[in-house]
């Protein structure tokens, strides 16, 4: 049976472990809060301990513990040489970011779950296809209410989910172009940003809000021929319209399959002999840095 060890037992450490578990594999924690490690027994963790390294040698690692904690985790495991997949983003500065990279190389691995989202794929497919023509622009809307995470603002939280779903759709990433937020001091919880490298390519436009009472969650993608768009992370279908055409939006199934659950699947098969799981660290620390630049031009620390 595949060992994995996973740091952190939190809210989506939680969710993780259930869906190594469901896959067959058995796992061993490692989280420090006494309350946690009982849970995690409870739960039919093979083994629990307060240290990730006090892990027992596993066939990989799966890091999932607070954002500001990614890089210590992923450095404190880095010589056992397995793979190793950290929760978005691969860490909170680019120098660590491209560090981490450089060092672990190909068995470093990020989870951008979206980039395993059905409408996502669905969108990535028919731009890649040519479906839509040349592909001029990307926006994104990602809009809820509050941050649970209390050790980072919610731009290091939400830009990496639309980050990585322009990279799947485009297979580059553009660099930050302009910030524009409803005042200054609401930069970290509510920012409209725009990558581009104002050369002909395409924008990409992601707005992230942590004000928003009701959920909104929307991709959509701007063709020379046609536009596709995904209206909420939940529909099974996508949109699909003609430009310059006056008719009703063609539906495309995709189907419900759960992103989480397709990227743990994608790096158990590779730990047993298959293809590597997207993101790569390069891909990872690209991002990273793009939020960075973001920050920047916001004005933020």
């Amino acid at each position: 049976m595949t060992q994995i060890g996973l740091i952190g037992f939190g809210r989506w450490g939680k969710l993780i472990f259930r869906d190594l578990r469901s896959l067959g594999v058995s796992v061993h924690v490692a989280v420090p809060s006494p309350g946690s490690q009982t849970s995690a027994r409870e739960a039919g963790a093979a083994t629990v301990c307060g240290r990730a390294g006090d892990l027992p040698d596993c066939d990989g690692y799966v890091v999932a513990s607070v954002t500001a904690q990614h890089a210590a985790c992923i450095a404190g495991i880095a010589q056992r040489d397995r793979p190793v997949f950290v929760e978005k983003p691969l860490t909170t500065d680019p120098a660590s970011a491209r560090s981490l990279a450089s060092a672990l190389g190909g068995r470093l691995f990020v989870m951008d779950k979206w980039r395993y989202h059905p409408g996502v794929l669905k969108l990535a497919e028919l731009a890649k296809a040519g479906a839509l023509g040349d592909i001029e622009a990307i926006r994104t809307f990602r809009l809820g209410w509050g941050n649970p995470h209390k050790d980072v603002d919610v731009l290091w939280i939400l830009l990496p989910h639309d980050f990585s779903i322009a990279l799947e759709i485009l297979g580059y990433l553009p660099p930050a172009d302009t910030t524009m937020s409803q005042r200054p001091g609401l930069s970290q919880e509510d920012l409209v940003v725009r990558l581009s490298d104002n050369l002909g390519g395409a924008s990409v436009t992601v707005e992230i809000s942590a004000l928003h009472p009701a959920s909104k969650r929307s991709v959509v993608v701007i063709g020379s021929k046609a536009v596709a768009q995904m209206t909420d992370s939940y529909d099974d279908d996508i949109l699909l319209v003609s430009r310059g055409s006056s008719g009703k939006p063609q539906k495309i199934p995709v189907g419900k399959d759960m992103p989480l659950l397709a990227e743990l699947k994608a790096f158990v098969g590779h730990i047993e002999g298959g293809p590597p799981p997207k993101s790569s660290a390069a891909e990872g620390a690209l991002i990273v840095q793009r939020i960075a630049e973001v920050r920047a031009l916001a004005g933020l620390s």
